[in-house]
């Protein structure tokens, strides 16, 4: 089974045109099979960027690139509903389903279940199979045994299995927006504050250590998952997409990197040296994959 390299929807606030240069280089340079589009996090940074995704999805498939595009992962409100309803109807590209809403919409055609939905074990999968599921993007914190029950489950379905291996990984969603609120400001009233974070705000503790990241009403971790070392074992038990989360660095070398480590072209050690050397504002992470504490990197038997 060939691995595809995936690359997740952008979940932070960027700029119009630093969206459609990132996409524009994505499509010529980043070694990535399939590119989710679309506001994940926040509809009211929806109409910023909205009016450029077919553009971006024309150039990512003149670049050979799969285009799907994301629904938001949580929706409250009257113009999330219509959205949500609005993404049903689409039929040039897949759609990733994020939340239960989008699913009332969608259930019975074809879409793909991303990690903003709850889906963590296989009963979860073959009832959304079952209901037009056909793809399966798994939330950042299930670990290895898990993961295996569930991709022997989607074998089963004949529905792939995505895991992410790259990124801060998304901890929990909030009506609120904690955002807003660190800069003493209303939800409706943001002036899109988070778009002076472009990799999500750090958060300290009383102590002064640094242990989360927020982005508008999503939390986030603040080491970024690196699986470059369970790459084989996820080969092993049949893991067929390899999914990145966007950062402001680079993302065509980090694509680069796990595209040769997924090929065998280059050994776990020196992967994780150059993905070290691109500078990224945190620590490495495995802990969820391992079963323990998110934040921490397992080596061997111990945690680092």
């Amino acid at each position: 089974m060939d691995a595809k390299l995936t690359l997740g929807p952008i979940l932070f606030h960027w700029s119009v045109d630093v969206k459609r240069d990132f996409y524009a280089r994505i499509a010529d340079e980043a070694p990535v099979d399939t590119v989710y589009l679309g506001e994940v996090i926040c509809s009211k940074r929806a109409p910023f960027f909205d009016p450029y995704i077919e553009e971006a999805a024309e150039r990512l498939t003149r670049g050979g690139k799969k285009v799907v595009i994301s629904s938001l992962a949580e929706v409250m409100l009257k113009r999330e509903r219509k959205s949500a309803a609005d993404l049903a109807e689409i039929e040039t590209h897949e759609v990733e389903v994020n939340n239960s809403a989008e699913l009332f919409h969608i259930s019975g055609k074809p879409h793909r279940i991303g990690q903003y939905f709850n889906t963590y074990n296989a009963e979860t999968m073959r009832y959304l199979a079952g209901r037009g599921a056909t793809h399966f993007s798994l939330p950042a914190e299930l670990p290895r045994d898990s993961v295996a029950q569930m991709v022997e489950a989607g074998a089963a379905l004949g529905t792939p299995v995505e895991v992410q291996v790259f990124g801060r990984a998304s901890l929990a969603l909030s009506a609120r927006c904690y955002h807003a609120r660190a800069h003493k400001r209303h939800k409706d009233n943001c002036q899109f504050v988070c778009e002076q974070d472009p990799d999500g705000m750090k958060l300290t503790t009383v102590s002064g250590q640094e242990f989360l990241a927020i982005n508008g009403i999503q939390t986030l971790s603040h080491t970024f998952v690196s699986l470059l070392a369970e790459l084989d074992d996820m080969k092993s038990m049949g893991v067929s997409h390899y999914r990145l989360v966007p950062h402001s660095q680079d993302m065509v070398a980090v694509a680069t990197i796990f595209r040769e480590a997924l090929d065998n072209k280059i050994a776990t050690q020196e992967a994780e040296s150059r993905l070290c050397a691109l500078g990224f504002p945190a620590e490495f992470s495995n802990g969820f994959w391992h079963g323990v504490a998110g934040h921490l990197r397992m080596t061997g038997t111990s945690a680092a």
